[in-house]
């Protein structure tokens, strides 16, 4: 199985790329892979001025092609994900997303901003035909403090245990789309014999 954890925050430091950390360690050690995007790492021109040709956006679209899930970890600004991940997003061809199952991982400043997800960001992955788009996680900024440790700091308890609540759905998740594909598989090799 494979994920790609997608960082929507444009600050190096970032308490939902400390969420996505944790996260994509949790699934690691699950024996998932994961390989992590972050808007950071593409030109600004290239996002802007949507350059479909550029190398990293190239090389992101095969890899969410390839994928069988998506974490997409964003920061909440007035009521809405972040506009860097949209314009990232917006990159992707119209079927990208069909027949995966995507995580969302938020935070922000209080918990009003916790319907951002659900009005926001949800519409545009159902837009981009995602298979599953599972309860996200929400996390107030005050629960993660920043640290040196290999995830960039820590979570709470109460944020842990919901991020780990909804990776076992998100595991669920990715082991029915693989149990699937694999039926599907052996469908056709039999109809092919």
């Amino acid at each position: 199985m494979l994920v790609v954890s997608i960082s929507g925050s444009p600050s190096t430091r970032s308490r939902s790329g400390v969420v996505l950390k944790h996260a994509a360690q949790w699934l690691t050690e699950r024996g998932v892979g994961v390989s992590a995007v972050r808007v950071q790492d593409f030109k600004a021109e290239d996002l802007l001025y949507a350059r479909f040709d550029s190398p990293e956006v190239v090389a992101f679209i095969e890899a969410v092609a390839k994928a069988d899930g998506l974490l997409i970890g964003t920061p909440v600004y007035k009521a809405s994900f972040s506009g860097a991940l949209k314009t990232l997003l917006d990159l992707l061809p119209e079927r990208s997303l069909h027949g995966k199952v995507v995580l969302p991982l938020a935070t922000g400043g209080s918990i009003a901003h916790m319907l951002a997800v659900d009005y926001a960001l949800k519409p545009v992955l159902s837009a981009l035909k995602c298979q599953e788009v599972l309860h996200g996680v929400f996390a107030i900024d005050s629960q993660i403090s920043y640290g040196d440790n290999e995830w960039g700091g820590d979570l709470d308890e109460l944020l842990t245990q919901r991020l780990h609540d909804g990776l076992d759905h998100f595991l669920l998740g990715l082991q029915h789309r693989t149990n699937a594909r694999h039926k599907e598989a052996g469908g056709h090799l039999k109809l092919a014999l």
